[in-house]
């Protein structure tokens, strides 16, 4: 299933995609797309549902994020090595795990506002991973089962924030920072996770290509390390790193973004975001 959903900020609807990736709407069957509906009894019920039966949506709505309910916003650093060797840092040897602000959460669409005192805004295509029921101390063997399931995250950053000291948090956390969506694919759906296409676009040039097997930690081991340390619980998500090809990396010149750039990013089989650089308006 592709869950998502729509209408204006603040006012969102509970929808669908159908197989001809039409929009249907499932505010009649439930109220919001939430951690009790992306848990293993909700997704049962939902996926009795035939889609077709469900009115559609017209006029191509705004998308927002695509469930509510996110307590914990967990992101892995370093994942791909192609990328570590463009930042210049060694190869990590178990993931590094920090947190990006849930303030940050934005729809696929919507602007990303280029916060006050930046300088150095920069793009990172990655895979996300909703939880859909309680995972601690779990195994690697069994840690995918905990997963809901996936979508598109842009780990937005402020470079000149994220490396001013060795916590990246304020360069990761800022309004905007994290774009999710257009939709919540169902596990089911996706099959491996470790054979996902990405890319990303900037002004229409391509800047990052990669696949998800290249990841050096998988979705499973990271699902089951985080569970070490954290309790992870039905609605966390957690973004799993990007491939190579961000900004930062460019040489010999680094390349930002700046107010009027649009990125476009997708992932194969979890639909496509594309977000327009705006000023901070204070």
């Amino acid at each position: 299933m592709k869950l998502c959903r729509y209408g204006r900020n603040g006012f969102e609807k509970p929808g669908m995609i159908d197989a001809e990736g039409r929009l249907r709407d499932l505010s009649k069957v439930v109220e919001n797309i939430g951690p009790n509906e992306i848990s293993p009894r909700g997704l049962k019920m939902l996926a009795k549902l035939k889609p077709e039966s469900l009115p559609l949506v017209a006029n191509g709505p705004r998308l927002g994020v695509p469930y509510v309910g996110i307590g914990k916003f967990i992101a892995i650093g370093l994942n791909y090595s192609d990328h570590a060797k463009e930042a210049g840092m060694p190869i990590p040897s178990e993931p590094i795990v920090f947190m990006k602000a849930t303030t940050c959460i934005s729809g696929p669409g919507d602007d990303i506002i280029q916060p006050k005192n930046s300088t150095k805004l920069d793009w990172e295509a990655e895979l996300g991973v909703v939880i859909g029921s309680k995972a601690q101390y779990v195994s690697e063997k069994d840690a995918l089962g905990f997963v809901a399931g996936y979508c598109c995250i842009n780990d937005v950053s402020e470079r000149a924030f994220q490396l001013a000291t060795g916590q990246w948090d304020k360069g990761k956390g800022f309004d905007t920072a994290g774009p999710i969506g257009p939709w919540l694919v169902t596990s089911d759906e996706v099959g491996n996770p470790q054979n996902l296409d990405m890319w990303l676009d900037v002004n229409g040039k391509r800047m990052q290509t990669g696949n998800t097997r290249t990841m050096i930690f998988s979705v499973a081991q990271i699902v089951s390390h985080v569970s070490q340390y954290m309790t992870l619980m039905p609605g966390d998500i957690i973004t799993t790193g990007t491939p190579p090809g961000v900004g930062m990396g460019v040489k010999p010149n680094p390349v930002w973004l700046k107010p009027g750039d649009v990125v476009s990013f997708g992932i194969h089989g979890l639909g496509e975001q594309r977000t327009k650089v705006a000023a901070w308006k204070g």
